[in-house]
């Protein structure tokens, strides 16, 4: 989320024209506290039952049982259209970073003032 935090600016136009949310099986509490001490500009929301995972399949099972989210990325057009698929999203790649801002620009192009 560092990642994301620090190319703001740069990949979701500061918050203009964009909405990031960043959604986390944490709680509410632990999400807050960690979105306040690590300054993150953008809103997070708590899935605690997985179902908004589940329901986007992002949410996948382990071999011998369990399950845990796969990092999935979605871009959702102004008609709230899901327009670009992450999954998952390899946070560590620079060039995964360069691939968002690009969808970003073709299914949400700025806006002219």
């Amino acid at each position: 989320m560092e990642a994301y935090r620090d190319q703001y600016a740069r990949i979701f136009r500061g918050g203009r024209d964009i909405v990031l949310i960043a959604i986390s099986t944490d709680d509410v509490e632990s999400l807050a506290s960690w979105a306040k001490d690590a300054d993150f500009p953008f809103v997070f929301g708590s899935d605690e039952g997985a179902g908004v995972g589940k329901s986007y399949g992002a949410w996948r099972s382990l071999p011998g049982g369990g399950a845990t989210d796969n990092r999935t990325l979605f871009v959702v057009d102004p008609e709230g259209v899901i327009g670009y698929v992450a999954a998952p999203f390899r946070e560590v790649d620079p060039t995964a970073y360069d691939e968002l801002a690009d969808a970003i620009e073709r299914i949400a192009p700025p806006t002219e003032d």
